[in-house]
């Protein structure tokens, strides 16, 4: 039987190298090669052409949801697994979107990840249990937001991400606010730390799509 040949993709060298010690003790998965970055994973899938990619979400220079785009579109035989420490919803969606036939969490297990591996070598998709009900809550209730990042919001973060939305600056949210312009910074950062926004704009387009400003 052939071994099912995996790239390994992630920023730390402790993930890479642990996985790759785990992965390398089940007797039909071979690791063929580890990457630390987007760039030097493009390279790597072209070098060694593996069935499948195990991708981490959140590196410098390219990320793990563009990178997984490339691959696709550079190599429709391989197949990607995100394997990351982040369920948010955005990052889910676009990794999906991005052509990922698998979504799991570090913390999976390793059997778990061992059955993925060779389910999504056959052509199947997977998605870990904590992610299932929100791409299910998308595809039922499209636009609305998991309540937890609404929870998480404070009312001044709301105002804030509220304004943020009609597209003002800092210096006028907080001319408008009353507020100190570093009060306002604070704020802004808190805001997108808790929504795992990529920038003011990402925030922005989260808060309408989620319906974080009703109510």
């Amino acid at each position: 039987m052939t071994n099912i040949r995996i790239v390994i993709v992630d920023d730390q060298t402790l993930i890479r190298e642990g996985l790759a010690a785990l992965l390398g003790m089940i007797p039909d998965l071979e690791v063929v090669g580890q990457a630390e970055d987007g760039h030097a994973a493009l390279r790597l899938v072209a070098d060694t052409h593996p069935d499948v990619v195990l991708m981490d979400v959140r590196m410098p220079g390219m990320n793990g949801v563009a990178t997984t785009r490339e691959i696709r579109a550079r190599h429709p035989a391989v197949r990607v697994i995100v394997l990351t420490t982040f369920d948010n919803d955005e990052y889910v969606f676009e990794a999906l979107q991005a052509g990922a036939k698998g979504y799991l969490l570090k913390n999976a297990d390793p059997d778990d990840l061992a059955g993925a591996i060779r389910a999504v070598h056959r052509g199947e998709s997977v998605l870990d249990p904590a992610v299932t009900q929100k791409v299910i809550r998308r595809a039922t209730h499209p636009g609305e937001a998991d309540p937890i990042f609404r929870e998480r919001l404070t009312p001044r973060e709301r105002e804030i991400l509220h304004l943020i939305a009609d597209g003002l600056s800092n210096a006028e949210i907080a001319d408008q606010l009353v507020l100190s312009e570093g009060t306002v910074k604070n704020h802004v950062s808190h805001i997108l730390e808790k929504l795992n926004a990529r920038d003011r704009t990402h925030a922005a387009r989260l808060a309408v799509e989620w319906g974080l400003l009703d109510g």
